[in-house]
């Protein structure tokens, strides 16, 4: 009991910190660990651990609404995880398929104008993970506040591949030979074709589990960006663990490469 009043003091102390501080626009989140932490704590099946992983996700939205940051991006599926143990993937992608359908039902999330989009190599997802995605974002596509980007079979390596693909085929559409498309090559060239064209860059990229290393994620729009590595595994990631990264950011002097 004590314990926990001295932790929502101690939060409410570091909330109330940041109000006048600078808080990032878009927070790119890495929720690492659910495999490890089911191990940890002695549970049956992998799975147990994502699907308390999937629970946190409702109160990280909540957090980023608190603080009116208005972009999300959260990394639940890899392209190295559908490589996985085929029970393990096909239990990972329905906790993932209800997840995102449960973002975009939510009445709460739907008074607050949250909008979902899917980010990664969509075309190879599942039927059941891809018409789920789909469907979230025909559901939210007029929401006006929090976008959430939900990175499903995204790949770092993909995604640069897959946009310098898109670029190769509508030059090659509109006449241009290969050597004019190099002649004229710019990275916002390539920037326009992502699977995040549209959406600012990450200011802030928070990974879980202890873990020091990006793993891919968001590797072009990261170029910038902030990073906060931090020891809890995922289910374990709390509202404190949060303030710390938004306080860390703020602390920060952003130079841009200037």
């Amino acid at each position: 009991m004590v314990r926990e009043l001295v932790y929502r003091i101690y939060e409410r102390r570091l909330s109330a910190s940041l109000r006048d501080g600078p808080l990032p626009r878009h927070v790119g989140v890495i929720l690492d660990g659910n495999r490890r932490y089911a191990r940890a704590h002695g549970l049956e099946t992998a799975s147990e651990g994502h699907r308390l992983g999937a629970s946190r996700i409702p109160e990280l939205l909540d957090w980023c609404h608190e603080f009116a940051i208005p972009y999300v991006t959260l990394w639940l599926l890899s392209t190295e995880n559908l490589r996985r143990d085929e029970q393990e993937v096909g239990a990972l992608v329905g906790i993932i398929c209800e997840t995102i359908t449960g973002i975009a039902s939510d009445p709460r999330n739907a008074a607050r104008g949250v909008r979902v989009s899917g980010v990664g190599a969509l075309d190879t997802l599942p039927d059941e993970l891809r018409r789920a995605v789909k469907k979230a974002e025909e559901a939210t596509r007029d929401g006006d506040g929090l976008h959430v980007q939900v990175a499903v079979g995204y790949g770092g390596r993909q995604e640069i591949t897959d946009a310098l693909r898109g670029l190769l085929e509508e030059r090659a559409a509109h006449g241009q030979t290969l050597q004019e498309v190099i002649a004229d090559l710019r990275p916002d060239h390539i920037a326009a074709h992502l699977y995040t064209t549209g959406t600012p860059d990450p200011d802030l990229i928070i990974r879980t589990s202890g873990e020091i290393r990006l793993s891919g994620f968001l590797m072009w729009q990261s170029a910038h960006s902030e990073f906060y590595f931090c020891d809890p595994y995922w289910p374990e990631f709390r509202k404190t663990d949060f303030l710390r990264a938004l306080r860390d950011f703020a602390s920060r002097t952003r130079r841009f490469g200037k």
